[in-house]
């Protein structure tokens, strides 16, 4: 491989303010340089323009995303991977931390036209940025020429890239909430197929879901099901908007409200995760990180989590079990989101260096299994139907998700990490934690997303 005609500059960001609510065992800022051996990647200025060469030479990309930890290290192996066949490209990469943090810089250095040349987004994050201008569209015929077609995507993830019929965003994954369960516990209480997969149907109901948890907790002589929701105000939106969109119930968002929401739907779902966690078959009460020992340490057959933390799962035991979340209401609908690729706003892009990224992010999804060791699922369709990644699990015994994924109520004020889950998770453990009626919480989260409706979009 050839040598890069720009070598990686280690620049560590400096500290930021904290992300609030989330996953801070895996969302923490990356203090320092992702750089690989044989691999240029290195951390920028957070001004958006890194050094004037660099942003002024076609052969060096600069990235911004806001993966560190594991996932950081897989980023890394894939860009090697990609670079293989991209000799002479350099590639700058800044890590920012996750969150409203990394969100409001993306959007002001696209405002200021002076952004990296690609950064990652959540997909439920691009209503805020797509339809203001601060990104810009893919060329999908460029696309095509690297080998990566818009077939290759499931269709409710490819939706949501689309902003008047334009894709804005090319996802890198789907990473859906699902289960994960000890297979011996699940054999045990009765509740595993012929072929070892978790038996949904058991699930299929709030009456089985409950009789299905009684069934765990006596396996595990312990409890049945865990969630940890106690101040994460994202996983308890998580758990409620997926079973809400089960019930076919809808949440339209208009510009300016009201809000389209079924206060007599939100009502049974928020009665339901009442009674799932009351402290009888299921612990009541416990934070992530609680949620997370309890499930390793087999005190729970079961746990409702997302994907991410697959790899946490697998080290405590290796033969963990994986499964789309269960269709409690009757429709098909998994609450879930999309690390994706975007191309921040430039005032004048060069055509030599979009092409380096178009080509970059094609080889990207091509390196995708490498990513679904993370627990991710791929979004890229050829890699998910090969023989090696159906060989992977449980990543390809919950791939499925992603053609039942639900995305947040695009507005511009939702999304991840965003202030309206967090209001509409403290709504929400009102009930889970207080006692609050089911009712009184569905209005109070109808008011919060009305004066919400009710604010101009900022941008």
């Amino acid at each position: 491989m050839a040598a890069s005609p720009n070598p990686a500059r280690t620049v560590p960001p400096p500290d930021l303010p904290g992300a609030g609510p989330g996953h801070p065992r895996r969302r923490t800022l990356l203090k320092g340089s992702l750089a690989g051996a044989g691999a240029a990647l290195a951390a920028g200025a957070l001004s958006g323009c890194g050094s004037a060469a660099a942003a002024d030479d076609p052969d060096t990309v600069r990235m911004w995303s806001l993966f560190s930890g594991s996932d950081g290290a897989l980023l890394t192996d894939m860009v090697k991977e990609v670079r293989r066949d991209m000799p002479g490209i350099g590639w700058e990469h800044t890590v920012l931390e996750w969150g409203p943090p990394y969100y409001t810089k993306l959007s002001m250095a696209a405002a200021g036209g002076r952004a990296p040349d690609l950064a990652i987004a959540h997909l439920s994050r691009l209503p805020g940025y797509a339809p203001t201008g601060l990104l810009d569209p893919w060329d999908l015929s460029l696309l095509a020429e690297f080998g990566v077609e818009r077939s290759d995507f499931a269709e409710p993830v490819w939706r949501k890239t689309l902003t008047d019929g334009t894709a804005y965003a090319i996802p890198l994954d789907t990473h859906p909430f699902v289960t994960f369960f000890h297979p011996d516990a699940a054999s045990k209480a009765g509740l595993l197929t012929a072929d070892g997969a978790l038996d949904l149907d058991a699930f299929g109901s709030p009456e089985r879901f409950l009789e299905a948890s009684r069934e765990l907790a006596k396996a595990t002589g312990r409890s049945g099901v865990a969630f940890g929701y106690v101040l994460d105000y994202a996983q308890s939106w998580r758990l409620f908007y997926g079973l809400y969109r089960q019930t076919g119930g809808v949440f339209r968002l208009p510009p300016g409200g009201p809000a389209e929401i079924d206060t007599d739907r939100m009502t049974h779902v928020v009665e339901f995760m009442t009674r799932l966690l009351d402290g009888r078959a299921n612990p009541a009460r416990l934070d992530y990180v609680s949620a997370l020992a309890s499930f390793n340490n087999r005190q729970t057959g079961m746990i409702l989590s997302g994907e991410w933390e697959l790899p946490a799962f697998r080290a405590a035991d290796p033969e963990v079990g994986g499964a789309p979340f269960p269709n409690v209401f009757g429709e098909a609908a998994v609450y879930a989101d999309s690390h994706s690729f975007v191309l921040p706003r430039q005032k004048d892009p060069s055509e030599e260096k979009r092409r380096n990224v178009h080509r970059f992010v094609a080889g990207m999804l091509k390196a995708g299994q490498l990513w679904a060791q993370a627990g991710h699922i791929p979004a890229y369709g050829p890699v998910t139907r090969t023989a090696a990644y159906r060989g992977l699990t449980p990543q390809s015994d919950y791939a499925a998700a992603q053609e039942q994924a639900v995305f947040d109520p695009p507005a511009w004020f939702t999304g991840a990490g965003s202030d309206f889950q967090t209001r509409m998770g403290q709504s929400l453990q009102t009930a889970l934690v207080d006692g609050t009626a089911p009712d009184r919480v569905a209005r109070d989260m109808v008011r919060k997303v009305n004066t919400l409706l009710a604010k101009p979009d900022p941008a």
